[in-house]
C-alpha cells in the first residue's frame, strides 16, 4: 500500500454563520472566487495604469497624424490588435495595447471559474448534502451565478479606477472598465450555462472557452474585412472596439454586453431546473464502449488524458500562428514604413521586427506563455484529481504515486514540444502562403527555442504539488507569465539588470534571427529539473489530500 489518505475533520462553523441556507451557499461561493478574484482585479488595475503612464513619458507627440493613418489602414494591425483610434491620447492607445489581451485574460478566467464553482464541485459529488435540504438546484445555481457575475465585475471596475489615478478621461475609463466588466459577466454566464449543458467539468470548460474564442475570431474577422464589421454585434470582444473609449466613447455596445449577459445567465437559471443532480442537459459519454487500448499501461493512460488537452490547445495556437504567417508581409512592410512604430516597438524590446525572421522571433516569444500556462494546467490536474480522491485507487494499486506522477510529466513534457511544432508549422504555412520568405526548419527552430520556458513552468508546478498542492496553477505558471511581466516592467522602468536577469526571457535568443542562447537553454531546463526532483521527493512523502 503506498497511498496514505488523510481527511481533515470539518470546520467549525464561523461566527455568525447560523444564517438561512441561501447565505451559506454565498458564502460558500465567495470563498471558492476570492483567491483568484484579487489576483485578476490587482492585474486589471495595476497594468493598464502602467501603460498609460508609460505612454506620457514615452510615446507621448512622437505618432504624427501620417502614421496614426496608415496604422488605421493596415489590415494586419486591425485584424491582431484592433481598430486604432485615440492613439494619441493615453487612454486610447492603452485601450488599443491592452483591450483585447485583458478581454481574453478576464473571460476566460470568468469561464473557467463559472465552472470550477459549480459543475465541478456537482461533478465531485459535494454538492449532494448541500441540495438534501431545503435548497432547489436552481436556487444554488442562481447563488453562484450572483457571486460570478460580481466578482468578474470587479477587474472593470479596477481598470477604471486605475486609469482615472493614471489621469485619463474620465468618461473613456469608465466605459473601458464597463466593457471589461461586461466581457468577464459574460464569460462567468457561459461557463455556468456550459455547466448545466455538459455533464462533466471538462466537457463544459471547453464549451465555454469556445464561444468566448469564436467571439474573438469573430471580432478578428470584422476588423480584417469591413464588409463583415456587423460581427462585432455578436462578439463581446467586438462590442470593445464599438464602444471606443476616449474617442467615441459609446454606451449602446455595454448595453449590448448586459444583453448578453442577462441571456446566458437566465438560461443557465433555467436550465438548472429539471434536471437530475450530477447529470447535464446534453447526453453523458456512453460508458458501455469498448474501453480504450491506452488504457493498458501507465504511459497509455496518461497519453489518453492528453488527448483532449492537446487537441483543443493545438487548434487554437495552429490557428493563431497560421495568421501571424499570414500577416507576415504586412506587418513587416507597415513597420519599414512607418518608423514612429517601429521605434515604439523596439522600445517594448521587439528591435527585430523589420525581418520576417525577427518578426516571427519575437511572437514566438510570447509563444512561452501558453506553452507554460498548458503545462501548469496539466499538474493542476492531477492536484485536481488527488483531492477529489480520483487517485486513491491508483495509487492503493502496485503503483507508486512519484511513478505516476512522472508518467503524466513526461506526457505532458512531450505535449508541449507537439504544441510548440504545431505553431511552428502554423507560422511556416502561413508565411509561405504569402511569400514572406520563412524556411520550415526556421520556424520550427523559433517555436521549439522556447521550450525550456514550458519545462521550468513544468518543474515549478511539481514543486508546488509537492509543497503548495493548492496553488500549483499559480506557481506553476509564475516563470512564464511573471518572468514576461518582470522582463516588460524592468525594461520600461530601467531597474537594474540583475533584475531583468531574474526572467527566463532575458535568456531566450530570438530565434531564428538569432542562433540558439545554449547555456541559457541548458540553465533553464536544470533549474525545472531541480524543482521537479524537490517537488516529487516531498510529493511521494506527504498525504494525500483529500
Amino acid at each position: 500500500m503506498t497511498a496514505t489518505t488523510t481527511r481533515r475533520p470539518p470546520r467549525a462553523p464561523a461566527a455568525g454563520a447560523g444564517g438561512s441556507p441561501g447565505r451559506l451557499v454565498t458564502g460558500i461561493a465567495v470563498r471558492q472566487v476570492r483567491r483568484g478574484t484579487l489576483v485578476v482585479t490587482l492585474l486589471a488595475g495595476l497594468l493598464p495604469a502602467f501603460v498609460a503612464i508609460q505612454y506620457r513619458s514615452t510615446f507621448e507627440g512622437t505618432i504624427g497624424p501620417a502614421s496614426l493613418a496608415a496604422l488605421a489602414d493596415n489590415p494586419a494591425i486591425r485584424t491582431l490588435f484592433g481598430p486604432a483610434v485615440a492613439l494619441d491620447d493615453a487612454g486610447g492607445f492603452t485601450v488599443w495595447r491592452l483591450g483585447t489581451v485583458l478581454g481574453v485574460l478576464v473571460g476566460v478566467w470568468a469561464a473557467l471559474t463559472g465552472t470550477r464553482t459549480t459543475r465541478a464541485e456537482e461533478e465531485a459529488g459535494r454538492w449532494d448534502l448541500l441540495l438534501g435540504g431545503r435548497l432547489s438546484l436552481p436556487t444554488v445555481v442562481r447563488r453562484h451565478l450572483g457571486v460570478l457575475l460580481v466578482a468578474a465585475a470587479l477587474p472593470g471596475a479596477a481598470l477604471a479606477v486605475g486609469l482615472l489615478l493614471a489621469g485619463t478621461a474620465a468618461l473613456g475609463a469608465v466605459l473601458f472598465g464597463a466593457a471589461l466588466a461586461g466581457i468577464g459577466m459574460t464569460g462567468a454566464a457561459l461557463g455556468v450555462l456550459a455547466a448545466q449543458l455538459a455533464p462533466e467539468r471538462r466537457t463544459a470548460s471547453g464549451m465555454a472557452v469556445a464561444v468566448l474564442l469564436t467571439g474573438l475570431l469573430m471580432r478578428m474577422v470584422g476588423d480584417g474585412v469591413p464588409a463583415l464589421a456587423w460581427l462585432h454585434w455578436f462578439s463581446p470582444f467586438g462590442l470593445l472596439g464599438r464602444v471606443e473609449p476616449y474617442a467615441g466613447d459609446r454606451p449602446l455596445p455595454v448595453l449590448v454586453l448586459l444583453a448578453m449577459v442577462a441571456v446566458a445567465g437566465s438560461g443557465a437559471v433555467v436550465m438548472a431546473g429539471g434536471r437530475d443532480v450530477g447529470r447535464g442537459r446534453l447526453a453523458a459519454r456512453d460508458t458501455g464502449r469498448r474501453a480504450s487500448r491506452l488504457l493498458r499501461s501507465l504511459p497509455g493512460l496518461a497519453v489518453h488524458r492528453m488527448r483532449r488537452p492537446v487537441l483543443a490547445w493545438g487548434a487554437g495556437l495552429g490557428a493563431y500562428f497560421l495568421l501571424i504567417g499570414l500577416l507576415a508581409t504586412s506587418m513587416i512592410d507597415f513597420l519599414r514604413e512607418n518608423r514612429a512604430f517601429a521605434d515604439m516597438a523596439a522600445q517594448a524590446g521587439f528591435a527585430q521586427l523589420g525581418s520576417v525572421q525577427g518578426y516571427v522571433a519575437a511572437l514566438f516569444a510570447l509563444l512561452a506563455v501558453p506553452l507554460g500556462a498548458f503545462a501548469a494546467t496539466r499538474i493542476a490536474a492531477t492536484a485536481a484529481d488527488e483531492r477529489a480522491g480520483r487517485l486513491s485507487l491508483l495509487y492503493a494499486s502496485p503503483v507508486g504515486r512519484v511513478r505516476w506522477v512522472l508518467t503524466e510529466t513526461a506526457a505532458g513534457a512531450g505535449a508541449v514540444l507537439l504544441l510548440a511544432a504545431i505553431a511552428g508549422l502554423a507560422t511556416w504555412a502561413g508565411a509561405a502562403w504569402v511569400g514572406a520568405g520563412l524556411g520550415p526548419g526556421e520556424a520550427l527552430a523559433g517555436a521549439l527555442s522556447v521550450v525550456p520556458v514550458a519545462l521550468l513552468c513544468l518543474g515549478a508546478a511539481l514543486a508546488a504539488l509537492g509543497w503548495a498542492p493548492s496553488a500549483v496553477l499559480g506557481l506553476g505558471v509564475l516563470p512564464a507569465a511573471g518572468g514576461y511581466l518582470l522582463l516588460v516592467l524592468a525594461d520600461s522602468f530601467r531597474w537594474p539588470a540583475w533584475v531583468g536577469d531574474l526572467s527566463p526571457f532575458t535568456h531566450l535568443a530570438a530565434v531564428p534571427a538569432e542562433p540558439w542562447d545554449v547555456a541559457g537553454a541548458v540553465v533553464m531546463m536544470a533549474l525545472a529539473a531541480v524543482l521537479a526532483a524537490a517537488g516529487l521527493t516531498r510529493y511521494g512523502s506527504r498525504d494525500l489530500r483529500g
